[in-house]
């Protein structure tokens, strides 16, 4: 690296990654909005450029984005090694804190208080989701063509349940005609264009990685590195899935989670709104280790922790290690932490892997924009399929016992309110679910107390 890119101590980006392990809260467009001002804005780790040019790419993949461009970022400061350390930082408080949670939630979940958090949260997060929607729905749907892709992955999704990925296809596929054929229908207004070629601007003179850096020699891409990196990242699957199949066998829980979860690592593309139907409908339809409204109370919980919210699968594991009891009914905690610890490494080894192997690639393409409209058609289905996701929550949670049952009203006014909080007021996600969570308290200690 030239002297200007030293500038970066390894020390300094671990001390960083550390931190912002621990208080990356509000989802992907939380946790993407603090790397880009803290890295682009504030210490000028990196041009706007750059940093835009490695989201794009990360939003191509499937996968969490916000972890692959942390970990991307890792690797642009120090390789490999900055790639491990700026990704594992990014999940590992989340693990154990989520693991804790759900062994709370396990064991102690019939305590009135903790049910009275958990239903003030879940109305909370269904507008949460909503307004992650409309909020991808405003950066994204600049034109009628857009909007269109977005209502037609929502009426796909929802009323032919259509596959996910068949949906990203068609619509990668779309975006890439629409880029042909009619390319005004991909792009965003003038005024946005400019505020982008602006910011641009100003990061580029002082970012320490700037765009007329030259990749390094470590950098620079080759097909021999492709083919060790990807070969070395198959033999890790293999191995780990190799022996939870020689110990426990290949039909058994563990194995299983190890197995859909790759899938689900592999298949699914759009970050954590997107996947979380893919994984419900295995999770809780076909493999029944968890019930819909503990998959609720797991986004909840999700929603309330730092981490890439995909993390919400740690959840899910230590759930259906608990419920399987794969360790017999006096070792609950270890089959619960055993599962979840599987299901994360095999949903997050991919992650890694496309961008150790992928990021020289991507780095010798900058100048080149053939990804610009089929991501753009992806992230207008996107929008359509995160709908989806507050529809299906908002059911559960304002319908508990089916539509043949009464709406809950409470529910629907906690919803309400928490939306106001967040369309009209602004409100952060946090002191939203603070507030929903406070509320449920409150609920819960009148319920008592009459």
């Amino acid at each position: 690296m030239s002297e200007q890119q030293t500038q970066v101590s390894l020390r300094e980006a671990f001390l960083y990654w550390l931190k912002l392990g621990f208080i990356s809260f509000g989802g992907p467009a939380g946790q993407l909005g603090m790397m880009h001002q803290e890295l682009v804005e504030k210490r000028r780790w990196l041009s706007e450029q750059r940093f835009l040019h490695a989201l794009n790419y990360t939003m191509l993949l499937p996968g969490p984005e916000a972890q692959q461009l942390a970990t991307y970022i890792g690797w642009l400061l120090h390789g490999k090694r900055g790639a491990f350390i700026a990704g594992g930082l990014f999940i590992l408080p989340s693990f154990f804190i989520l693991s804790l949670l759900a062994w709370l939630y396990l064991a102690h979940g019939d305590l009135p208080l903790l049910q009275g958090v958990l239903y003030g949260i879940k109305p909370a997060v269904t507008a949460i989701v909503l307004f992650a929607g409309w909020r991808l729905a405003k950066k994204t749907l600049h034109t009628p063509t857009l909007a269109a892709l977005a209502l037609l992955a929502l009426i796909a999704i929802a009323g032919f349940n259509v596959p996910f990925p068949l949906i990203i296809l068609i619509a990668a596929l779309a975006g890439w005609l629409l880029m042909k054929w009619c390319p005004a229908q991909l792009k965003a207004p003038a005024a946005q264009h400019s505020m982008t070629a602006q910011a641009a601007s100003a990061a580029q003179t002082t970012a320490i990685i700037n765009d007329d850096n030259a990749p390094t020699a470590a950098q620079r891409f080759s097909w021999r590195k492709l083919l060790v990196a990807v070969t070395i990242g198959i033999a890790i699957w293999l191995a780990a899935i190799g022996l939870l199949t020689a110990i426990y066998g290949w039909h058994s829980t563990q194995t299983q989670l190890a197995w859909f979860f790759t899938k689900a690592a592999l298949l699914t593309f759009g970050g954590a709104y997107a996947v979380l139907p893919y994984v419900y409908q295995a999770a809780v339809e076909q493999y029944q280790w968890l019930t819909a409204l503990q998959m609720i109370d797991g986004l909840a919980l999700g929603e309330s922790t730092p981490g890439p919210l995909i993390m919400v699968v740690t959840f899910v594991g230590f759930v259906a290690g608990w419920s399987e009891q794969l360790f017999g009914p006096d070792s609950l905690f270890q089959a619960g932490f055993m599962a979840a610890a599987i299901v994360t490494f095999f949903t997050f080894l991919p992650s890694f892997l496309f961008i150790i192997a992928g990021a020289p690639l991507v780095e010798a393409s900058r100048q080149q924009a053939a990804f610009t409209g089929p991501l753009t058609g992806v992230t207008a289905a996107v929008v359509g399929v995160i709908v989806n996701l507050a529809l299906f929550f908002g059911y559960y949670v304002l319908w508990p016992e089916g539509l043949s049952g009464k709406v809950d009203i409470i529910s629907l006014l906690l919803g309400l309110a928490a939306g106001l909080a967040l369309f009209k007021f602004e409100q952060s996600i946090m002191r939203v679910l603070a507030a929903a969570a406070v509320a449920g308290m409150l609920l819960s200690l009148v319920q008592g107390l009459l």
